[in-house]
C-alpha cells in the first residue's frame, strides 16, 4: 500500500480523468462564463459582451474562417459582430433566407379612364334621310367626314370647314350610300337610280359612273382594296367591281331575299359579311361566290350592323334591328355562334375599338343611345345619350379615338370615346411564315 495514502495525503488532482463532456481547453478565467457571468461584478460581465475575446480576432484565424465570418455577418447578422449585446434599440428581424432581399418595384396605379358623357361637337344636319336600308355616313382615312343630306353630299373636316361635294338631280336622289376608298382621296356615292358614282375630292371632279347590273338602287358599299368595290342592292344582289377594267362587274351573286343593308370585308380581304332585311347573315369567300360559305339565320329581325374583329381574324359581330335587339358573335372558321347578348333595344351599328377589347354599339328606340361594351364579358362600360331618335349611322375616325353618329333628329355628333395608345408597335411585315426571308436576313 502506498505510504503517502496511508499518511492521509490528498492525491494530485491533475491525475484525475476528465469527464467526456468537459472542455479540453484550459480556462484561466475565474469570473464565470461571458453569457452567464458571475453576478458579483456586473461591470466585468458587460465588458465580456462587448470586448472581443483574444481568440476571436481575425489575425489569429485562418483566411477561410475569416471569410466565413464575414459572409455570416453580411447575410445573417447584417454587419453586426454579436448576436447578444446590451442595447436600447430594437433590432430588425433577420431574414430567414440566405439569399439577399429582392427589391420589388411597385407599379403605379393605372389612371382611371374618363369617357366624356357629352359629344365633342354637334352639327346641324337638316333633311337627313332616316332609312335602315341606307348607309350615308363615313369617315375617311384623310380625316374627312362625308354625310349625305337628301340629294347632296357634304364633306366636313376637323378644322370645322364644310364643303358641298355634289348635288344630284331629283330623279337620281336621294343619296342612298357613301363610302370612302382606303386611299382617302376617292369616294363612292350610291344613288336611287342604281348608279354608283366615283368622285375625286382633291379635284372635286367625277371620275367614273358604275351602272348597277340589277337596276336597283345600292344601299351598301364596301371597298376590298383601292381597286375592288363591292355593292349591295335593295333586291338582295351583291356585285364586285374592278375599277381597273371597262367591264367592271367581275362577280355577281345573290344570297338574300331582301335588301342588303350591311356589308363589310374582313381585314385580310378574303371574306365578306353581308346582312339583309331577310334576317340573314351571310359569309362569302372571295374564291367562291356561287354560294355563301356560311348562312346564319339566328337573328329575328333585319341584320344591319356587321363588324369584323380587329384582333381575331375569324370573329365577327352582328346586330339585329327592331324586335331582335341582340348582338351576336360568330366564329367564321367553325361556322358557329359563340355568344349572344340582349341589349334591350334595336342594334343599328357596331364598331370595334382598334386598341382595346371593346365594342361600341348604336341603338334605336327606346334608348336611342351609344353603348360601350367590354369584350368578351360584355359588361357595359358607358352609355352616351345625346340623340333623341334612332342612331342609324355611325363611323369611326382613322386613329380610332373618335366616333361620328347621325340620327333623324337632324344632328351629327362627334364623340371622343377611345384613348389613343402611346405604345409604339413594330411595323408588320408584308410576308408571313418561314418563307419570309426579310425576317431572318438583316
Amino acid at each position: 500500500m502506498d505510504a503517502n495514502f496511508c499518511q492521509g495525503s490528498v492525491p494530485d488532482a491533475s491525475r484525475w480523468r476528465r469527464p467526456p463532456w468537459a472542455s479540453s481547453r484550459p480556462t484561466t478565467r475565474g469570473y464565470g462564463d461571458r453569457f452567464i457571468p458571475n453576478r458579483v461584478d456586473m461591470d466585468v460581465a458587460e465588458a465580456l459582451l462587448h470586448v472581443p475575446r483574444k481568440d476571436e480576432s481575425t489575425d489569429e484565424v485562418s483566411p477561410s474562417r475569416a471569410a466565413y465570418r464575414k459572409l455570416l455577418a453580411v447575410t445573417m447578422l447584417r454587419g453586426r459582430t454579436r448576436i447578444l449585446s446590451f442595447s436600447n434599440q430594437l433590432r430588425t428581424p433577420l431574414n430567414s433566407s440566405l439569399e439577399p432581399p429582392i427589391l420589388t418595384h411597385i407599379q403605379p396605379a393605372k389612371r382611371r379612364r374618363h369617357i366624356p358623357q357629352g359629344p365633342e361637337r354637334t352639327l346641324h344636319a337638316p333633311n337627313i334621310v332616316a332609312d335602315d336600308e341606307f348607309n350615308i355616313l363615313d369617315w375617311g382615312s384623310k380625316d374627312i367626314i362625308a354625310i349625305s343630306l337628301a340629294d347632296s353630299v357634304y364633306l366636313w373636316n376637323e378644322n370645322g370647314s364644310t364643303t358641298e361635294l355634289v348635288t344630284v338631280t331629283e330623279s337620281s336622289g336621294p343619296i342612298t350610300s357613301v363610302c370612302w376608298a382606303p386611299d382617302g382621296r376617292r369616294i363612292a356615292i350610291g344613288q336611287s337610280d342604281s348608279m354608283v358614282v366615283l368622285y375625286d375630292v382633291t379635284t372635286m371632279k367625277q371620275l367614273r359612273t358604275l351602272c348597277g347590273g340589277t337596276g336597283w338602287w345600292v344601299g351598301s358599299i364596301a371597298w376590298n382594296n383601292d381597286n375592288l368595290l363591292t355593292t349591295g342592292a335593295v333586291d338582295g344582289s351583291i356585285e364586285i367591281n374592278d375599277l381597273r377594267i371597262q367591264s367592271h362587274v367581275i362577280s355577281s351573286f345573290c344570297g338574300h331575299d331582301a335588301a342588303v343593308c350591311g356589308l363589310q370585308w374582313s381585314s385580310c380581304g378574303n371574306h365578306l359579311a353581308s346582312g339583309g332585311k331577310d334576317q340573314q347573315l351571310n359569309i362569302w369567300d372571295i374564291s367562291r361566290t356561287l354560294s355563301p360559305l356560311h348562312q346564319f339565320n339566328h337573328h329575328t329581325a333585319a341584320v344591319r350592323a356587321v363588324a369584323w374583329c380587329p384582333f381575331e381574324n375569324n370573329l365577327l359581330a352582328s346586330g339585329g334591328c327592331e324586335t331582335d335587339n341582340c348582338i351576336k358573335f360568330w366564329n367564321v372558321r367553325a361556322g358557329t355562334c359563340v355568344k349572344s347578348v340582349d341589349t334591350g333595344s334595336e342594334v343599328c351599328g357596331l364598331l370595334w375599338n382598334k386598341e382595346e377589347r371593346e365594342l361600341l354599339s348604336s341603338h334605336g328606340p327606346d334608348k336611342n343611345q351609344i353603348a360601350l361594351w367590354k369584350y368578351p364579358s360584355m359588361s357595359k362600360i358607358a352609355e352616351l345619350t345625346g340623340h333623341t331618335s334612332s342612331v342609324l349611322y355611325m363611323s369611326q375616325s382613322p386613329d380610332g379615338c373618335k366616333v361620328a353618329s347621325a340620327s333623324d333628329d337632324e344632328t351629327l355628333k362627334v364623340w371622343n370615346i377611345y384613348e389613343k395608345s402611346t405604345e409604339k408597335k413594330a411595323p408588320k411585315s408584308h410576308y408571313v411564315g418561314p418563307t419570309n426571308m426579310f425576317s431572318y436576313i438583316r
